[in-house]
């Protein structure tokens, strides 16, 4: 999603005020100078309730400031630069807010929380937020945010070539059209730099997997997986499922998939995989891997939002949660609260899994014994549910404790996907109509 179009020269400023008030007076002051229909108080109360209500921090010295009115464009965005800091109650003491950005939306825009992903990724690159806190001058920081909010701030250096890439890159292909594959994937993160795909024989479509969507963020063919373990290949079921989801992959599908540590620019792997055959015993005769009121792109944020909490814990602590994802009207007669909903009575696009800012709201609540419970279209309804759903058809293996059976029975007993983070083992398990699939694989004690 291109930013560039909604920043102005005018709207870049570096900011005197010590506290967030003061600085979105200031901001609000630049720009309903050049919109003068927009009513500032009435923008400055909307954003300062935004603020008691959820944090607008992203981390690294940047907050979002953000509010939805009636307006006859769709986004403003006005940008503000601190040298010395700003004091914010949201912000970790040892790093005060030098970046503060403010979004004001139309309330009727549908893309909102796509713009709020998209800004968040974009400032959650310190080398990209290092630049803006230290450019010499303002023309300087506009510049850049224009490049940066155009999607081209940082040009990637193409990764170098040399003999075993370009060997095993071009073995590779003809093991592809010899075993009858549809497409080659890629593990882009093997690569330090970008990687270029090769023009291929045939009609071999190239799907490139990585943790950080910088390198191709408007490309359909790009999956990201953000957290996942060094191990190689560990991120090609969870890729290939969002694959499925988005139908950017097929179930008919033969994939030839390359990779190799990561950073390393070496490939080395070479792996051919049917879709059909991985995936048959999670279909269990049905074509359809997604329930029917869920989004692709709401499987996909639950999925990452899991493995990172598989792959960090929280706070130095490993962690165990269950997500449940879709058919909310069924769930609602099989689960009961085991606390107070810390969801109840938010606006929904502020409790949804799509919200950049529910990161860490999901992460902090995944303490809390029970499961979420999340809407086919993102909206968290609650936490700390106890599901109340039985299945005595299924024997787990060995090992899977309480949550993993909740899961296994609500996936049966509900059209949803069920996932489970292990706290024991940081394994995250998807469950289908009472069938498990691994979507990373166990930590090994050192």
């Amino acid at each position: 999603m291109r930013l560039d179009k909604y920043i102005s020269r005018s709207r870049v400023a570096d900011l005197s005020s010590a506290d967030m008030e003061g600085a979105l007076v200031e901001l609000l002051n630049l720009t309903v100078e050049r919109f003068p229909d927009l009513n500032q108080d009435t923008l400055l109360k909307g954003l300062l309730r935004r603020e008691n209500t959820m944090t607008t921090y992203l981390g690294l010295g940047v907050a979002m400031p953000h509010v939805r009115v009636k307006m006859d464009r769709r986004y403003i965005l006005a940008v503000g630069r601190s040298h010395y800091g700003i004091r914010y109650d949201g912000a970790m003491e040892h790093e005060p807010v030098r970046l503060v950005i403010m979004l004001i939306a139309d309330e009727k825009t549908r893309d909102y929380l796509q713009l709020l992903a998209a800004l968040a990724r974009l400032v959650k690159e310190q080398e990209f937020v290092d630049s803006l806190v230290h450019a010499p001058d303002l023309d300087t920081l506009y510049d850049r945010l224009f490049a940066g909010f155009g999607g081209v701030a940082r040009k990637p250096v193409a990764a170098p070539e040399n003999r075993v890439n370009r060997t095993v890159l071009r073995e590779s292909e003809k093991i592809a059209l010899g075993s009858g594959c549809t497409g080659l994937v890629v593990f882009g993160d093997t690569y330090a730099g970008a990687f270029k795909a090769p023009k291929w024989a045939g009609s071999l479509k190239t799907i490139l997997v990585t943790r950080n969507a910088a390198e191709g963020e408007d490309r359909p063919d790009l999956i990201q997986v953000r957290s996942f373990s060094n191990q190689r290949m560990a991120q090609l079921r969870s890729a290939v499922l969002i694959g499925i989801t988005r139908g950017l992959i097929t179930f008919n599908d033969r994939l030839c998939c390359v990779g190799g540590l990561a950073g390393s620019n070496q490939v080395d792997t070479i792996m051919v995989v049917d879709v059909e055959k991985e995936f048959q015993t999670l279909l269990t005769g049905h074509a359809d891997l997604l329930p029917p009121d869920v989004k692709p792109e709401v499987l996909e944020r639950v999925i990452a939002v899991a493995t990172e909490l598989a792959v960090e814990g929280r706070e130095g602590r490993p962690v165990g949660c269950l997500f449940v994802v879709g058919d909310h009207e069924k769930l609602a007669a099989l689960t009961k609260p085991l606390v107070l909903n810390p969801f109840f009575g938010y606006k929904e696009e502020d409790r949804n899994i799509l919200n950049p800012f529910m990161d860490e709201t999901i992460k902090e609540f995944s303490s809390i014994d029970g499961a979420f419970v999340i809407r086919g279209d993102g909206v968290v309804e609650s936490a700390g549910a106890l599901i109340q759903a039985s299945d005595y058809n299924h024997v787990l293996p060995s090992g899977l404790g309480a949550r993993h059976a909740a899961a296994a029975a609500i996936s049966v007993a509900a059209e949803c996907i069920a996932l489970v983070v292990s706290s024991s083992s940081g394994q995250v398990t998807l469950f289908r109509r009472g069938v498990m699939m691994p979507l990373t694989e166990k930590k090994v004690s050192a």
